[in-house]
């Protein structure tokens, strides 16, 4: 259907945004459970059934070198007679590590100390500092891992992002090596060996302790036993390299390495920050969804209760006034003798029922002018949109209270007259149905019915308690004529007609309410292609509405709550919470890979116990069977994807400013062949 709206071009520039936005957050993900938790665990491991090294290995010094690449011999040194090398692993601490170096630096004494690349990335100052104060630094790997039981891959990241990250804090490369996990040269086992070999091809010096070499955590009980050692008299603990006699193990580094290494502690810190932000947000997020579905079970049971005790209605005979049904059509055939049909056998006799063919290209309008009920007017415009279809047939209408409905909609016997009921307040100037789906027998017809029931449905009653209804639907809605004029008619100024003129009459001061005993039903996307095209016209109409009447929230009086009810619901459930669904569930899936599983798993059931707990509710309420329930859990995996991926879109489309063509869905029938046979099941 062609209209004002139609498509400039259809973007694709937003997906590849998407796209890297997702890759980028998985990067940082990935990288900060890379960190801080570590694959594989994080105990000692078990080396009692493993081989020991070679004899020359564990009976030389404890810095070894692999003479001549790996397939060569090994050489090894130790500390030269009476020389003490001091050694620190892991950290930089941000409580150990500067009382380790204050009081080295009383002692006038010098240690190597062998950190993490994750914990110099957290503290690049401390790194600095040890530098600074002529201490020495060697590599720890990055998150302390087991080499020994690491791949060769894992491995060559562990050491290179380690040096990188002591580039870009110290400015040094380190050359000495200790093997997390392993001590002496004479414990050390054949897995370890191996580890130390695939190090060496890459220039470390291997370290371990024993013969001169003290080794120690940084921890408050290696402060106490450095402490007592420094106080023995004697030559002063030095660094490995001193006290070997080897060249000073810590070149320094050209300025680009400097920066890349810089970059790596900032890409670090990103993902840190990220990772805790998500945290915050997951926690909001479902905060908001559980805050949610209260709101709208505790003003679903008002709701109900306001019905039953009459104040949602006036008291007294009820409404029996004519009305004017306005159908748009366009490529209807499959549905409109059938609407046209529910329409004739409604209780409410006095009907004026105007069908409006907006250039239809099938057989549409014949269907429609072989009704022999002279109550039935059919006419034909070329095709100009369901807005200005709508206004053709207001001008024709004969009565005060007009009901709009789609052209595939199917009315329950006393729909018409249910609907019209609330119009006996003169405050009343729209009423929305109840629309539910008749082409249900599918799996993604029952996840769009537990939608229509749990969040259409529950969504009016709300909305109704509070006064802020923000849309009334096109499959069934009627409409007090003077207000209708009131604001010029339906509007083309969105593709969300129905949401548009809502919002309009909420402004202008009318009541909308809701009825949920007028009952229409309504062929559902029968297909995934057509339920996309369908929910991305609605959700990209709704913001264009929401934008048009933005300033309802800064209005007065009944604009005023609307706006501030109404259009911040809109923008917090519908828009924020499902712009932020896609990161949220990444975020899901990293918890489940590098966090507490089962909590993990324990949240995700409980968040569904809850859902179905509401869907019960809502279910009970429209008086439908339980048994679509089972669907739901599934329902999260494909069907909730796929209505979070309408709404990024529909953002993105307009904040690149581009506009929509109609994508009406293709109609088959099913639905109203379902109602022949009976209830939908």
């Amino acid at each position: 259907m062609t209209s004002r709206h139609a498509r400039r071009r259809d973007p694709r520039a937003h997906w590849i945004l998407l796209l890297l936005t997702l890759t980028a957050c998985a990067a940082a993900l990935l990288f900060e459970g890379y960190t801080h938790h570590q694959l594989g665990s994080a105990a000692p491991p078990d080396r009692r059934d493993c081989a020991p090294a070679p004899q020359a290995v564990r009976e030389g010094g404890p810095v070894l070198r692999v003479a001549g690449g790996p397939a060569q011999g090994v050489e090894a040194a130790a500390p030269r007679t009476g020389a003490t090398a001091l050694t620190f692993d892991g950290g930089p601490d941000p409580v150990q590590t500067p009382r380790l170096l204050d009081l080295l630096k009383a002692h006038g004494a010098h240690a190597t100390f062998f950190l993490t690349g994750a914990q110099a990335a957290k503290h690049p100052e401390l790194a600095e500092r040890i530098r600074a104060e002529g201490h020495e630094i060697g590599s720890y790997t990055y998150t302390g891992a087991d080499l020994a039981a690491a791949s060769a891959p894992r491995t060559k990241l562990e050491l290179s992002l380690t040096q990188n990250v002591l580039a870009g804090a110290a400015g040094v490369r380190p050359h000495l090596l200790r093997l997390p996990y392993a001590t002496s040269a004479a414990r050390l086992c054949e897995s370890e060996w191996a580890a130390a070999r695939r190090a060496a091809g890459d220039g470390y010096l291997i370290v371990a302790s024993g013969r001169g070499i003290r080794q120690y955590a940084q921890t408050s009980a290696a402060y106490d036993e450095v402490a007592d050692l420094l106080k023995q008299r004697g030559p002063k603990p030095q660094t490995v390299s001193a006290a070997v006699g080897l060249p000073g193990a810590n070149p320094g580094v050209p300025t680009i390495a400097r920066w890349q290494g810089t970059g790596l502690i900032w890409a670090q810190a990103v993902a840190h920050w990220f990772a805790v932000a998500m945290t915050w947000l997951l926690t909001a997020a479902g905060a908001l969804t559980a805050l949610r579905l209260l709101l709208l079970v505790f003003f679903a049971r008002r709701h109900v209760r306001q019905v039953r005790r009459g104040r949602r209605r006036p008291r007294g005979p009820g409404l029996n006034v004519p009305v004017t049904v306005i159908v748009p059509a366009y490529n209807e055939e499959a549905g409109i003798a059938a609407t046209l049909r529910s329409l004739l056998a409604s209780t409410h006799a006095y009907t004026q029922i105007i069908v409006v063919d907006d250039g239809s290209t099938d057989r549409t309008y014949p269907i429609a002018r072989s009704c022999p009920d002279r109550r039935v007017t059919v006419i034909r415009q070329p095709n100009a949109g369901k807005a200005a279809a709508l206004n053709t047939g207001l001008r024709w209408a004969h009565f005060d209270i007009v009901v709009m409905i789609d052209g595939d909609t199917v009315f329950e016997p006393e729909a018409i007259q249910r609907l019209i009921q609330p119009f006996a307040d003169p405050y009343v100037g729209a009423v929305s149905g109840n629309t539910k789906v008749g082409n249900r027998r599918g799996l993604l017809g029952k996840w769009q019915h537990l939608e229509y029931v749990i969040g259409f449905n529950l969504d009016r009653r709300m909305f109704d308690v509070l006064e802020c209804m923000p849309t009334v639907p096109g499959a069934i809605g009627a409409f007090r004529r003077e207000a209708l004029l009131g604001v010029g008619g339906v509007s083309e100024d969105t593709l969300a007609e129905d949401t548009d003129l809502t919002m309009a009459l909420c402004r202008a001061g009318w009541r909308v309410v809701y009825e949920e005993s007028a009952i229409a039903w309504t062929e559902a996307p029968a297909s995934l292609k057509q339920l996309w095209r369908q929910r991305y016209r609605w959700c990209y109409g709704t913001l264009q509405a929401m934008w048009k009447h933005r300033r309802a929230l800064i209005e007065r009086g009944p604009a005023g709550r609307f706006g501030r009810r109404g259009l911040t619901y809109l923008g917090v459930f519908q828009t924020l919470l499902p712009l932020l669904a896609p990161v949220v569930d990444l975020y899901a899936v990293y918890g489940l890979a590098f966090q507490d599983a089962g909590q993990a798993l324990r949240i995700w059931l409980g968040f569904t116990a809850v859902q179905l707990v509401g869907a019960l509710y809502a279910l009970r309420l429209d008086r439908e069977r339980f048994s679509p329930l089972w669907t739901m859990p599934l329902q999260l995996f494909v069907y909730r994807q796929l209505m979070y991926l309408v709404v990024v879109q529909s953002v993105f489309t307009a904040l690149l400013g581009s506009r929509l063509g109609w994508h009406r869905m293709q109609r088959t029938g099913t639905a109203t062949q379902t109602l022949r046979r009976g209830a939908p099941v």
